[in-house]
């Protein structure tokens, strides 16, 4: 246990995202942001365009999100995104025109490559964070390291994921709660996992819109709550986590993916607002 603590402590408890965005230790409260999938890149340029402008205007630290591709649909007919390469073109452009940093993640070990040339942040998705060669892979890209909890795992059980990041050759990575399966198609978010993981010494993030989600409770495709994001953000950032991320949508009905659980952009600001206020309280203490 003593090596395993050691070879942690190895790893940054704080760095730059994109050479703009400073995350994890006393910084202040990070945003990841944006669509749950790039459905057009009329759509992603535009919610790029929105975030950059609420980051100048809130002095908001921002990371945009999106993804080209959501392997894991309930549904084979669902819609899955533009693809690797388009995607990634689409992601070069907002970089490019909003100067923000972007995240994506990755669903297998040959699409880290071609990622790392444009991304600033390669997340693992929850249901992969086992998957060795995955994280081995992405932690040789040179990037910081988004690991999602599986809602399968323990808080403590995450350690093993960041140790094989850390013999792959990573040093930056952050862990995100995402909320954990309780019973059939029900997530639940336990508090104590943001304490348990942040005894790594690495940034934790919380995933306030995927922690309602209602996995397959719409018959084809996943049900959720968007209700109780407010709640569980305040919560998290009272615990202390180093970013909140939020799946935002200008028309949430509308989304091709995770519509339910996303937060529309509209409001974005006022629960950015909540969210800063109480992360700014608990750094105090």
């Amino acid at each position: 246990m003593d090596n395993t603590r050691n070879t942690i402590k190895q790893m940054k408890s704080r760095f730059l995202v994109g050479g703009k965005v400073l995350i994890g230790g006393s910084a202040p409260l990070v945003l990841i942001a944006g669509p749950c999938v790039m459905e057009s890149e009329r759509m992603a340029l535009s919610m790029a365009r929105v975030l950059a402008k609420l980051a100048r205007r809130m002095r908001i630290p921002l990371v945009f999100k999106a993804s080209f591709d959501k392997a894991n649909r309930t549904s084979h007919l669902s819609f899955r995104g533009p693809g690797l390469e388009e995607g990634l073109r689409i992601l070069s452009r907002v970089k490019r025109e909003t100067g923000l940093p972007v995240l994506t993640d990755v669903h297998e070990a040959a699409q880290v490559e071609p990622v790392s040339r444009v991304a600033d942040m390669i997340q693992i998705p929850a249901l992969l964070s086992r998957q060795t060669d995955l994280l081995a892979a992405a932690g040789r890209s040179g990037l910081p390291v988004n690991l999602k909890k599986g809602q399968f795992m323990s808080p403590e059980d995450v350690e093993h994921a960041v140790l094989k990041l850390r013999a792959a050759g990573c040093r930056e990575a952050a862990v995100t709660e995402r909320g954990t399966t309780f019973g059939y198609r029900n997530l639940v978010v336990d508090m104590r996992s943001f304490s348990i993981m942040s005894r790594m010494g690495i940034p934790v993030v919380f995933d306030a819109t995927h922690s309602v989600q209602l996995p397959g409770g719409s018959g084809t495709r996943s049900g959720g709550d968007r209700s109780f994001v407010p709640a569980l953000a305040r919560a998290a950032c009272a615990a202390g986590v180093s970013a909140l991320f939020v799946e935002t949508h200008p028309n949430p009905s509308r989304a091709l993916s995770d519509g339910p659980n996303s937060w529309p952009l509209s409001k974005l600001g006022s629960l950015w607002k909540q969210a800063s206020a109480v992360a700014a309280a608990a750094r105090r203490f």
